[in-house]
């Protein structure tokens, strides 16, 4: 049985529409793309979400 704590993290994540994606890619893009996250300091998940947002920016504006 889950804990009270995640069943909260849970409630919270969904209310706040969160969700968790899964995607086959490249090995080495992923490590080297992890690697670049490191070195500026910043979320891979931020980094996705920024990316994401920017090409849906992109593509609404065309």
């Amino acid at each position: 049985m889950a804990s009270k704590q995640t069943l909260r993290n849970k409630r919270y994540q969904d209310k706040a529409g969160w969700m968790s994606k899964s995607y086959k890619l490249k090995r080495k893009t992923v490590e080297d793309f992890s690697q670049a996250c490191e070195i500026k300091g910043v979320s891979q998940a931020g980094q996705l979400m920024k990316m994401m947002q920017q090409f849906i920016d992109e593509v609404n504006n065309q």
